[in-house]
């Protein structure tokens, strides 16, 4: 490992802010000789954290429970660290900062780390960079990561590929919403909470959700997790004790099942799969910029062959590369 690449590390292990700020910032560069370098390291270091994922619709208050969630964390006496990905500026490329704007509250305290990304127009609602950025705060020790997702809708499902325990937030007047969604994100749930839970319609919310929750179940046979849904008050921190107890309730059904370690197998899977397709884009690259891919092409164009015996001969090209 370079030396400056070492001594970060080193830092960023110890619980340096400025040290763990430096190498999301390099994560989220992807270079892959760099990503390398990085995991290599703080591999051996990591494994330990809770990933917590808090997804849902623009509006229900995710920013507001997060910062709440991060009040009680701290309460029970867990380091927190905290990725909040925002949608890209159509400017610098950067993350509009919308959501660490409204946690400055604990930005003075040395045991939460907040760090927003950009998605870069990366689909699903994370970052490309935010399995390795998960990595870099669980080798710093953080007990627990926070995930916020960017707030795009039903499609927003890459966090359950990521973190331990998903949580999906709702607030009330989403009606006919939530069958809508029913096929993306609320699948996706391990705890359901209605945020904004003294407006009107929350009884409404929490009834729907309970219903499709026992439908969901249906034909299901022998033990298994089933979801719970907490109302909150984000803004003045209401309920939130009881989500934290559901976190907790959660984290220990995941240990008792071994379906902690079926899901972090699963989530190492996808991501050795990410990076070996990375790869794969970067030599076909190569071949592209030597004009093999562009030969292929004006043979498939002009009929002389079809696109799935080219794409086999563009195969064997990366083969023998």
């Amino acid at each position: 490992m370079a030396p400056v690449l070492d001594e970060l590390a080193g830092q960023a292990v110890a619980g340096a802010h400025r040290a763990i700020a430096r190498l999301i910032t390099l994560v989220e560069d992807e270079r892959a000789d760099v990503n390398a370098e990085v995991a290599a390291a703080l591999t051996p270091h990591a494994g330990r954290a809770r990933v917590i994922g808090l997804t849902g619709p623009p509006g229900v208050g995710k920013s507001t429970t997060t910062s709440a969630l991060i009040t009680a964390l701290r309460a029970a006496g867990h380091r927190v660290g905290v990725l909040a990905i925002d949608p890209s500026s159509p400017f610098s490329g950067g993350a509009l900062l919308g959501d660490r704007i409204r946690m400055t509250e604990h930005a003075v305290d040395d045991g939460v780390f907040i760090r927003s990304m950009a998605t870069r127009g990366q689909l699903g609602g994370l970052a490309v960079a935010t399995p390795q950025a998960v990595r870099v705060l669980d080798a710093a020790g953080f007990d627990v990561v926070l995930v916020e997702t960017v707030g795009v809708g039903q499609s927003e499902v890459d966090v359950v590929r990521l973190a331990d325990t998903t949580v999906v937030l709702l607030a009330p007047g989403m009606g006919d919403g939530i069958q809508a969604a029913k096929a993306g994100v609320l699948e996706i749930a391990d705890v359901f909470v209605v945020n904004k839970a003294d407006r009107d319609g929350a009884e409404v919310t929490v009834r729907d959700l309970e219903q499709m929750i026992a439908m969901s179940r249906r034909g299901i046979r022998g033990p298994s997790w089933r979801q719970p849904v907490v109302r909150t008050v984000a803004a003045d921190g209401s309920g939130i004790t009881d989500m934290l107890g559901a976190l907790d309730r959660h984290a220990s059904w995941l240990l008792d099942t071994g379906e902690l370690e079926r899901r972090r197998a699963r989530r190492a899977a996808e991501e050795i799969q990410a990076i070996a397709l990375r790869g794969l884009r970067a030599e076909l690259g190569r071949l592209s910029g030597g004009d093999r891919l562009e030969e292929l092409a004006r043979e498939v164009a002009v009929g002389r062959t079809d696109s799935y015996a080219a794409a086999a001969r563009l195969v064997d090209l990366l083969k023998r590369a």
